[in-house]
C-alpha cells in the first residue's frame, strides 16, 4: 500500500529532523543558561553605571553599559519538512531554512484541489516558482507586511489515486489548467495493478537499509558543511552522453507527433535528468565532475519516467472512455432529450464532474452515439442548456 512504503522510504528524512531537533534543543538550553547569565551580568553592570553616574562620571556609566552584550534572538528550529502551511508561513520557514523543505503530503489530492481553486491562483504561481529551486518570490500582505523569500525551493511528495488525478489531467489537457503544474511531477510513478496477492514474510534486508540511510545522512553532512552553493559539471564523457540525449529529446518534442502534456513534460526533463545525475554521483561518493556511470544511471531513469508519465497523461482519455461506456449502458436512465447536467445528476462512478461528464459526451458525440439537439433560447435570456439525443439505431438495438 502506499502510505506504508511513502513512510518507509521517508524514514530517514524524519530521522534527520529528529536529530535536528535534538541539536536544536541542547543548543537551546546551552543559550537559555547564556542569557541568564547575561541578565545578571546587565543588572550588575546597571549598578555599577548608576553609581559612576551618581559620582558625576557619565562616560565611565556609558562604558560599563556598553560592555555589556546583547542577547542575540533565538534561534528558529530548523526544519527539513512541511505537510500543512499556508504560502505565507512557507515563505517564513523557507528564509529560516535556505537549504529549502520537502512538503510531505500523504493524500495529495486535497492539496492539489487546493490550486484548482480560483481563489488560491497565487498560491500556485508560488509552487510553480518553487519548483525551479534557485529562485526568488516576494509577497506582500497586511498582517505579515512584505516577506522576500531569497531561495523559493521546495520539493514535494506525496500520493493520490487515478481517479483523483484524473480531473487535473483533463484540465490540462483542455486548457483549463495548463500552466505546467502537471509537467512539474516529473518522478510520477504509476505502479501496475496486480491482480493476485501473495503472502510473504521475511526481514527486511538490513544491509541494503543502512545503505540506504547513510545515503541522506552523508548528503546531510555535506551539504552543512557547504557555506556557498557547490557546484557540479559534468565530465567529458558524460556531458558528450548528456549531449546526445537532450538533441534527441528536442528533436522530438519538436516533431508534432506528441501531444502538448507530454511535449511539454519532456521538455522539462533535462533539468531532471541532471539532477539525478548530480544525486547518484554525490551518493558514491563523488566530490568532482560528475562522471559516465551516474549519467547513464539518471539517462536509464528517464526512459523509465518517461514511461510513467504516458501511464498519467493518459488518465484523463481513459476516464472519459470509461464515463462515456457508462453512459451507453444506462441510457435508459436518461431522459429521451438528455443535457450534461442530468448525467451528471447521477453521479455514476467517474461521473460526478462536470468536466467529466462533458468529455463523455463529447466522445459519444464524436463516435456517432448521440448528437446535439437544437436548443430554444432560455425564455429568462441566459444561454440555453444544451441537449443531446441518441442515435435512433443505437436505441432500437438497446
Amino acid at each position: 500500500m502506499k502510505s506504508p512504503a511513502m513512510r518507509s522510504a521517508l524514514a530517514p528524512v524524519y530521522a534527520l529532523q529528529d536529530s535536528l531537533k535534538k541539536e536544536w534543543e541542547s543548543a537551546q538550553r546551552e543559550a537559555d543558561i547564556e542569557s541568564a547569565l547575561a541578565n545578571l551580568d546587565a543588572k550588575e553592570a546597571g549598578k555599577r553605571a548608576a553609581t559612576a553616574l551618581k559620582g558625576g562620571d557619565r562616560g565611565e556609566a556609558k562604558r560599563l553599559l556598553a560592555g555589556h552584550s546583547v542577547v542575540e534572538k533565538e534561534a528558529a528550529c530548523p526544519r527539513l519538512i512541511v505537510n500543512d502551511a499556508t504560502v505565507e508561513k512557507l515563505g517564513e520557514l523557507m528564509n529560516e531554512n535556505p537549504r529549502g523543505l520537502l512538503l510531505i503530503r500523504d493524500e495529495l489530492p486535497g492539496f492539489l484541489a487546493r490550486m484548482e481553486s480560483e481563489e488560491f491562483q497565487s498560491e500556485r504561481a508560488f509552487y510553480l516558482e518553487a519548483y525551479n529551486g534557485d529562485g526568488k518570490f516576494t509577497y506582500d500582505r497586511i498582517g505579515r507586511g512584505t516577506v522576500h523569500i531569497e531561495n523559493c525551493t521546495l520539493s514535494i511528495i506525496g500520493g493520490v489515486q487515478p481517479a483523483r488525478i484524473a480531473p487535473l489531467v483533463r484540465g490540462a489537457m483542455t486548457g483549463v489548467s495548463d500552466d505546467g503544474l502537471i509537467q512539474r511531477l516529473q518522478l510520477t510513478v504509476w505502479p501496475d495493478d496486480l491482480g493476485s496477492w501473495t503472502w510473504t514474510d521475511r526481514p527486511p534486508n538490513a544491509s541494503a537499509r543502512q545503505r540506504y540511510e547513510a545515503a541522506f545522512r552523508d548528503l546531510h553532512d555535506f551539504a552543512r558543511k557547504l557555506d556557498t552553493p557547490a557546484i557540479f559539471g559534468f565530465s567529458s564523457q558524460a556531458q558528450e552522453m548528456f549531449r546526445e540525449w537532450m538533441t534527441e529529446i528536442q528533436t522530438e518534442a519538436r516533431s508534432g507527433n506528441l501531444s502538448s502534456m507530454l511535449e511539454s513534460h519532456l521538455l522539462k526533463m533535462p533539468k531532471t535528468v541532471a539532477s539525478l545525475a548530480l544525486l547518484f554521483h554525490l551518493v558514491d561518493g563523488g566530490r568532482d565532475a560528475i562522471g559516465a556511470e551516474a549519467t547513464a544511471r539518471a539517462l536509464d531513469w528517464a526512459d523509465y519516467l518517461r514511461s510513467h508519465a504516458k501511464r498519467l497523461y493518459s488518465a484523463g482519455g481513459v476516464t472519459a472512455e470509461t464515463g462515456a461506456r457508462l453512459i451507453i449502458e444506462r441510457r435508459a436512465q436518461l431522459p429521451e432529450q438528455f443535457t450534461a447536467r442530468d448525467v451528471q445528476r447521477k453521479a455514476w462512478a467517474g461521473l460526478a464532474d462536470r468536466d467529466t461528464v462533458a468529455a463523455a459526451i463529447e466522445i459519444l458525440v464524436g463516435a456517432g452515439y448521440c448528437r446535439e439537439a437544437p436548443s430554444a433560447p432560455s425564455p429568462a435570456g441566459g444561454r440555453p442548456s444544451v441537449n443531446y439525443f441518441w442515435n435512433p439505431r443505437i436505441v432500437r438495438e438497446g
